[in-house]
């Protein structure tokens, strides 16, 4: 059986190396590259099954990179970061990462993030291979369009560019129109690992969804907030 690749982008050399050898020693094959721009070329030649990415690259963001990752990909990404800020975690989070861990870091505690995220990250594929046994058609919601077999949402006829739990979290609402879905409930029907994430993961994963909703359509904001509780899809707007 094939080790999974770790493609690790970091430019400081002794972050990386021990990156490197914590995860070799674990029985992770593992590609270092010190720069965004090469990181995208080792992307595409290694298909690699992870990606372990520093926020601050000489040659580029890597909050700008995650985004530019994610117009092609689903890759789990961790995010690698000196900042313990936490508009850095949740805008991480906005943009696709799946984890996201603080340096100086404990060569252990990466290599349980790295696993639970591939974990997570495969009982995902099961779920949309197993969901997708369920039923091939398209369930439509007003002005939704969830293709559960594609896991694909179409809003007003334009194509959602979801990550894989931004999408099932919607599909969630879109599932019970009206209903509110507790932030609890949410992480339990929508996360494989809920208490790996807390309350505010939700609350960052809305506010991405809102945005690419806003981008559609900017008059209209279908979920509804119920403070203290959760959220809603709220079809009196449709």
């Amino acid at each position: 059986m094939a080790k999974e690749l770790i493609l690790v982008i970091e430019d400081e050399r002794a972050i990386a190396d021990t990156t490197v050898y914590a995860l070799e020693r674990e029985g992770f094959d593992t590609h270092w590259s010190a720069t965004g721009a090469d990181g995208l070329l080792q992307l595409e030649n290694k298909s690699p099954t992870m990606i372990i990415l520093d926020i601050g690259l000489p040659d580029t963001n890597g909050l700008d990179l995650c985004r530019q990752i994610r117009q092609d990909s689903q890759i789990p990404i961790i995010f690698l970061s000196a900042r313990n800020e936490e508009l850095d975690r949740i805008l991480g989070l906005e943009l696709g990462g799946d984890d996201y861990i603080t340096k100086p870091f404990s060569p252990r505690e990466l290599v349980a993030r790295v696993r639970s995220v591939l974990r997570r990250h495969h009982t995902s594929a099961m779920y949309a291979a197993n969901h997708a046994e369920d039923t091939s058609e398209v369930h439509t919601v007003g002005p939704f369009e969830d293709d559960a077999e594609q896991m694909r949402i179409r809003y007003k006829g334009e194509s959602l560019d979801l990550s894989r739990y931004e999408y099932r979290l919607l599909s969630l609402l879109l599932s019970r129109p009206n209903k509110v879905f507790s932030r609890e409930e949410i992480l339990e029907r929508a996360w494989e690992e809920p208490e790996m994430t807390t309350d505010r993961t939700v609350d960052a994963h809305i506010k991405s969804i809102r945005k690419k909703l806003k981008e559609v359509d900017a008059e209209s904001d279908p979920i509804r907030t119920v403070r203290g509780v959760g959220y809603a899809m709220e079809t009196s707007i449709f």
